[in-house]
């Protein structure tokens, strides 16, 4: 599917889902004592005196392809969280896997297989124009964790300061990413344990899922909510009725096309905003993973914090970018490197 209609398509749906909810009202702890410590190399300024304009540099890459591809938003902040939360943010998940090896790399690993190349294209376009500038300086982590932040603000969400100094990891490994990777499917209890194994509490987790005020999933990983939730032949008994019916029609249960994607958001699906959790609250989240967060005791609070306060929102989701971009951080040769090419190993 191209851009143009993908982005059609999620047009037309949502106009359809408003329509057929018009009767209805409008949609709207600490678990660890673990944290994610700085790296006293890390800092916002880092590049000062290397690379000073790195954040123009990368910026005029982010605004262009928010204009001619807004798909490249949601691919870029999702191609972040894919990356830190295997092995580390390390620019890992960049690396294309050579032809022949026995090992794939993480970009291919079955979890991976549905990211967008708008998010890989976003960073190489992005590494062009820095090397061009600072040759040899910039690592490819520290791009992709300035292009994320800046889709987010370009996106109507908040605006945050990255701080830089990440070094490219020298491994890249499809075999490292199942257990680490939330899934469309999992439950609170498991998107826990992978959020508190990389130091990131509930309450970060949870503004985390946020993300998805924008972007979208393909029919497959939603499609046994429609009719076969939890092999009882019948749909998820916690989704809105109406939205039900809106996803039948575009995801039959059989035979249907594989391009088709649905927003997460239905409501305001490319603004960043807080209606992701008052879409919660009506049922109306699209993966059973995020309509869990609302029937939880230990996340629904914090989804009707959410949807009640967008600035709440706005800072946790801030601070929670701020720390899942330090999980476990590549310093120094020893351990990293920094590519001219995102996609292959120095």
């Amino acid at each position: 599917m191209s851009v143009t209609s993908s982005s059609l398509f999620v047009f037309t749906f949502s106009l359809f889902v408003f329509f057929i909810l018009n009767e209805t009202s409008s949609c709207l702890a600490m678990l660890s004592s673990k944290t994610t410590r700085i790296p006293r190399q890390l800092r916002v300024d880092y590049y000062a005196k290397s690379c000073p304009q790195v954040e123009q540099l990368v910026g005029s890459v982010t605004s262009q392809q928010f204009k001619q591809s807004p798909v490249s938003g949601p691919a870029t902040i999702r191609l972040l969280f894919h990356d830190c939360f295997v092995e580390g943010c390390d620019a890992s998940i960049l690396i294309a896997s050579k032809p022949g090896s026995k090992e794939l790399a993480e970009k291919d690993a079955e979890d991976n297989k549905d990211l967008r190349m708008e998010g890989f294209e976003t960073i190489r376009k992005a590494k062009e124009v820095v090397e061009k500038k600072c040759p040899t300086v910039v690592s490819c982590a520290d791009i992709l964790a300035i292009a994320a932040r800046d889709f987010v603000h370009l996106a109507g969400g908040p605006y945050y300061q990255v701080k830089k100094g990440r070094w490219d990891g020298k491994i890249s490994m499809a075999s490292r990413v199942g257990s680490n990777i939330p899934r469309a499917n999992s439950t609170v209890d498991e998107l826990i344990k992978i959020f508190n194994s990389k130091g990131l509490t509930i309450q970060d987790m949870v503004a985390l899922s946020g993300a998805h005020t924008i972007g979208f999933a393909h029919c497959k990983n939603f499609l046994t909510r429609l009719y076969n939730y939890r092999g009882k032949g019948q749909p998820d008994p916690d989704m809105n009725p109406k939205l039900l019916k809106a996803l039948r029609m575009y995801c039959p249960n059989f035979g249907g096309n594989t391009d088709i994607v649905a927003p997460f958001d239905a409501t305001t699906p490319f603004i960043f905003d807080h209606a992701y959790y008052g879409n919660l609250q009506n049922k109306m989240g699209l993966l059973a993973s995020d309509q869990a967060l609302a029937l939880d005791p230990r996340t629904k609070s914090l989804v009707q914090d959410f949807a009640k306060d967008k600035q709440k929102f706005f800072q946790a989701f801030a601070s929670a970018m701020d720390k899942m971009s330090l999980v476990k951080v590549v310093r120094g040769k020893k351990h990293g490197e920094r590519r001219r090419d995102c996609s292959m190993h120095m």
